[in-house]
């Protein structure tokens, strides 16, 4: 990799359920604003209902396409699932349903079948905005691969704009000319518990964890682990961060194997931005990605994977690193 990549400006960030948007400045390297033009839209956690808007200001707001630099393995295979979650996800005025989303995946030379596997990806609207946050992966391997697709999706009714969101688990595999996308498992969190646990409701409402709606829905819904929850509410004491997964929209065995994975137990979560920095950026800290992970094992993981290969755990394989993990970094528990 000898070209210089691109700072990871690239990965457009929308915090939070207010529309505010992290431009073209960068993770953490920019400041927030709200454009003039963009309507206030519900909490894409579901909490609270679509704000109803006039006509006029029913505006979706404005996205960037997400884009792999040079400083990812296989950026390829990223980019090929990213662009196939932009275009079933987003649409203009009367370019909803699956007709016209397989025109759009005709157009990237897709199996236009995967449309019908996009789930909550194509929800009934007139209009809709997507903005991919990350794209790591669930596995890398020669000649396939697991790319988790992160998003926020923006919907419009008539004069209701509504956030919400999802995580795509997107398979691929590569022939000669390239790769394929050859399925798409959108998360499934299952539906909301009340009352939420009080744990769950310190997590959700620090705002030092950045969780996207997907992760947001897995909290809610009852299924995480309470070592999870207060591993993040531990890391949190000392660094901001964006998780990427929780438990749904993760492969339910470890990419390539018959071994199930941590995350769809509800006993792990991948975390891909620390104190504003992308892990998989080279221009991260080396040194604060490594505080991290051996924060995370003081904090009770048993396996924690990243870009490095640490020594010192407490046991011979509690630190552990793959091109997978080049990108994020993982904490599982036991229970």
């Amino acid at each position: 990799m000898t070209s210089k990549p691109r700072q990871p400006s690239r990965r457009a960030v929308l915090l939070g359920a207010t529309g505010t948007f992290l431009g073209a400045a960068g993770c953490g390297s920019g400041s927030a604003h709200t454009s003039p033009s963009s309507p206030s839209v519900a909490d894409p956690s579901g909490s609270a209902s679509p704000t109803s808007l006039t006509p006029q200001a029913a505006a979706l707001p404005r996205t960037t396409p997400w884009r792999p630099t040079s400083a990812e393995v296989t950026p390829a295979a990223k980019l090929r699932a990213v662009q196939l979650v932009e275009a079933i996800g987003a649409w203009p005025d009367g370019k909803g349903g699956a007709a016209a989303a397989r025109t759009r995946v005709a157009a990237l030379r897709q199996p236009t079948a995967l449309v019908g596997e996009a789930g909550p990806l194509l929800p009934a609207a007139d209009a809709a905005a997507l903005q991919v946050v990350d794209a790591q992966y669930g596995g890398i391997l020669s000649d396939s691969a697991s790319v988790l697709v992160v998003c926020r999706q923006w919907t419009r009714r008539g004069g209701t704009v509504s956030a919400g969101g999802t995580t795509v688990d997107v398979r691929l595999v590569r022939a000669a000319s390239g790769w394929t996308v050859t399925a798409l498992h959108p998360a499934e969190p299952g539906a909301a518990v009340s009352p939420l646990p009080s744990r769950v409701r310190t997590v959700l409402s620090d705002s030092r964890i950045q969780l996207p709606p997907a992760a947001q829905a897995d909290l809610r819904s009852g299924h995480i682990h309470d070592s999870v929850l207060g591993a993040m509410l531990r890391l949190a004491g000392t660094y901001r961060m964006y998780v990427s997964v929780v438990r749904s929209g993760h492969p339910l065995d470890v990419f390539g194997t018959s071994r199930p994975s941590d995350h769809p137990l509800g006993r792990a979560f991948d975390v891909w931005q620390i104190d504003g920095h992308a892990v998989v950026d080279p221009a991260t800290s080396r040194n604060l990605i490594e505080r991290f992970m051996r924060d995370a094992a003081a904090a009770g993981s048993y396996n924690v994977g990243g870009p490095l290969q640490l020594s010192g755990g407490a046991t011979a394989n509690q630190f552990f690193s793959d091109d997978t993990h080049h990108d994020h970094v993982h904490i599982g528990f036991t229970s």
